[in-house]
């Protein structure tokens, strides 16, 4: 390609005539277009420009190493050139996955000891689904076709993990979705309680109205329960433990599997290796991750699952086919590149620097921000956070939505050097695990001086 066709205004032009972006919205885009990113380097990306900024969101919740390692690299390299591809299907397999599903296992609470290869979070979520199936049709059990997800939650974007999915990008209308399968309970968001309701009340509440829901679908007819253990998507919401402890419960007396969405908490985000049972204490039947599982150098997500649901799909003697899977399932290159995701996180300790000093000194620093007076709500854990902008801090009440109060926020601390994510009156933060605390404090700066700009504007 010419100099011409290589320049910044042609490669913005390509891109937008061309590149239908995730998650677009064709109003804005048509007119701005995208920020064409050129390089990165640990925590910070440049653009096509050369303007430097420091990624408050880690990639997209993934980049948990940081930018620029070399060791990663040159794992890739050195597996593409021995061997860039292996067919995975049937009796066929290669080192790097063998080595990597032995790896995760080691390292997966209890006995989830099995793992399925896929490209992300959505089509290991989509696996979980198929996986689910097999096993209830393998016990013979062909009743139990339903599932339950939680209002607000996120699952990914295939046409499963949508319908999965709880919050607004769910409800968009020209999409269908399964919904003769998939039902919902409440969002366990604690902000949502009534005036009336203390916390351990409400708590209370989400608790039976778990349990009624299930009554009201037939706990026989369930097959499983996904669950976030903090909803990511839906606006970094931390379901309260006893809520968490209680609905795994019920879902053990009913015989619903329970499905931990880790494909943001898993691998350090919240200071362990899977949050479910290091952080929230539970243990799930199946584990969907990806994300950090490489560090978002390849594509690669992972579906765990455990010894009981693997004795059952596996028994011999039947003939059984088990006939779902992808052509990129346990690509050599990707599984190399985690090994040695996963090796750097065990040799600097990230998960602990995540769980003893970062994390908690991000959440007090962003608590800083809570005396802003459109500030609402700073809620979430360790590197896993959400501001909340709100128009009258006093009563709670949000900006009119045409505002875009969090897309004005993000675009106030974009030209200052800082990439946060909006969402409606959101702005989350998911930085890398390595961020330091010299660089939290300019995150926290460039936000209060960002906010201030746009409260100017508005005449906050």
């Amino acid at each position: 390609m010419d100099t011409c066709h290589n320049s910044r205004n042609a490669i913005w032009e390509m891109d937008r005539a061309h590149f239908l972006h995730p998650f677009t919205l064709f109003d804005s885009f048509a007119e701005e277009g995208s920020l064409i990113m050129d390089k990165a380097d640990g925590r910070h990306v440049y653009d096509a420009d050369g303007k430097c900024y420091l990624d408050g969101i880690g990639g997209l919740w993934c980049v948990n190493v940081g930018y620029g390692r070399d060791e990663i690299v040159d794992a890739m390299a050195e597996q593409a050139r021995k061997m860039a591809y292996a067919n995975p299907f049937t009796d066929m397999g290669n080192a790097p996955a063998a080595r990597l599903a032995a790896k995760i296992a080691e390292l997966a609470p209890g006995n989830l000891n099995h793992v399925m290869f896929s490209s992300g979070g959505s089509t290991a979520g989509d696996s979980a689904f198929r996986l689910i199936g097999y096993y209830w049709g393998c016990k013979g059990n062909t009743q139990r076709r339903l599932f339950l997800s939680r209002r607000g939650a996120y699952h990914g974007s295939t046409y499963i993990t949508q319908s999965l999915t709880g919050n607004a990008g769910r409800e968009v209308k020209e999409f269908t979705y399964a919904d003769d399968i998939v039902r919902y309970v409440a969002e366990p968001n604690l902000s949502n309680r009534p005036e009336s309701m203390s916390e351990e009340e409400y708590i209370d509440w989400l608790i039976q109205e778990f349990e009624e829901r299930v009554q009201e679908i037939g706990p026989d007819n369930i097959a499983a329960h996904f669950a976030e253990p903090v909803m990511g998507a839906g606006g970094v919401i931390v379901p309260p433990q006893r809520y968490i402890t209680a609905t795994r419960e019920i879902c053990a007396k009913h015989g619903i599997l329970y499905v931990a969405d880790e494909v943001v908490t898993a691998f350090g985000r919240l200071g362990a290796w899977f949050a479910s049972k290091d952080v929230f204490g539970i243990q799930p039947d199946m584990i969907v991750s990806a994300k950090g599982l490489s560090s978002g150098y390849l594509p690669l997500g992972a579906t765990i699952f455990s010894d009981e649901m693997h004795g059952v799909i596996a028994e011999t003697g039947h003939g059984r086919l088990f006939s779902n899977g992808f052509t990129y399932s346990g690509h050599p290159v990707c599984c190399a590149a985690a090994l040695k995701n996963i090796e750097i996180m065990e040799r600097e300790n990230l998960p602990g620097y995540v769980k003893n000093d970062i994390g908690p000194y991000f959440m007090e620093k962003l608590g800083e921000l809570s005396g802003i007076n459109t500030v609402g709500e700073i809620r979430g854990s360790h590197l896993m956070a959400c501001i909340v902008n709100v128009a009258d801090s006093e009563t709670g009440k949000l900006f009119d939505p045409a505002i875009n109060i969090g897309k004005r926020i993000a675009k106030a601390a974009q030209k200052r050097g800082l990439i946060v994510r909006p969402l409606g009156n959101l702005n989350i933060l998911s930085p890398s695990l390595t961020i330091t605390r010299e660089e939290t404090d300019q995150m926290v700066s460039i936000l209060s001086d960002a906010m201030a700009e746009v409260h100017a504007d508005l005449n906050c």
